[in-house]
């Protein structure tokens, strides 16, 4: 089976090393510019051909093997990558990875045990983990984006933050502002990619659909269920970030921990 899916892979790949003319245009418009990102452009598209080429062999497997153990591995993994690549963001963050992590987590099990329950995907590895990939990928783009941006706001506003706790108010209290501008940034992105979707792009999903000569309506019904998804994870996951962020810009005394602002 697997030396058939092989070979069908090499067939297929004909189109995919054709498409390399358009990495070799923008290649050669790097040279010329003088951009000096000809390196990591070739290593990059490498290594998303190495990536993928790997996991559309692994999803096969798991595929045929209908094996429902294989979902919880896969998430567990993807929710591990995700974590540490959103902490990546918010280095600057307390346990900024182990954070991300689970508010990563949170968001994307909670949403997709409701779409479960409601059922409007099969509990299979077929549906559940490329699913669970779109909501990972989302969340984990949203939650570093709010880690970071509190972070940050807090130490713009250190002094504020300072006064407000000298006045009596309790670190939640002084927090409360930067907390709601870092969701707002944050989850701006999503809520105006779902408010133009269909207008300006055809999201991935749907077009994958349309292409595999699916209908266009029926495409349309899954997107809207991915949109409404990737909003309800994403914002279960970065009010779970900032729950679990702000308590360590505190000491127990409820002053702030200087050092936590003190490196860029």
């Amino acid at each position: 089976m697997m030396m058939a899916a092989a070979y069908h892979f090499a067939k297929g790949m004909i189109k995919p090393v054709a498409a390399l003319a358009v990495v070799a245009m923008a290649v050669g418009l790097s040279h010329l510019q003088g951009l000096g990102l000809e390196r990591e452009m070739v290593y990059s598209i490498f290594r998303a051909f190495l990536q993928l080429s790997v996991i559309g062999f692994v999803l096969q497997l798991i595929f045929s093997s209908e094996n429902v153990a294989w979902i919880f591995l896969a998430y567990i993994f993807m929710v591990c990558v995700a974590g540490h690549t959103a902490g990546q963001r918010a280095k600057h963050v307390p346990s900024g990875k182990y954070i991300a992590g689970a508010s990563i987590l949170a968001g994307t099990s909670v949403t997709m045990l409701v779409l479960v329950l409601l059922r409007v995907f099969p509990f299979t590895p077929r549906y559940i983990i490329p699913i669970a990939g779109m909501m990972i990928g989302n969340s984990m783009t949203v939650t570093g984006v709010t880690m970071k941006r509190l972070r940050d706001d807090v130490k713009s506003q250190i002094n504020q933050v300072e006064t407000a706790l000298a006045l009596g108010a309790t670190p939640d209290q002084a927090i409360k502002q930067p907390v709601k501008r870092a969701l707002v940034v944050g989850l701006s992105p999503v809520l105006d990619n779902a408010k133009t979707v269909g207008l300006i792009t055809l999201p991935g999903a749907m077009t994958g659909l349309i292409m595999g000569g699916a209908s266009p309506l029926e495409a349309v019904q899954l997107q809207i269920v991915v949109m409404n998804m990737l909003v309800g994870a994403a914002t279960v996951s970065s009010i779970t970030s900032t729950y679990l962020t702000w308590p360590g810009f505190f000491s127990c005394a409820h002053q702030l921990r200087v050092y936590v602002f003190s490196s860029d």
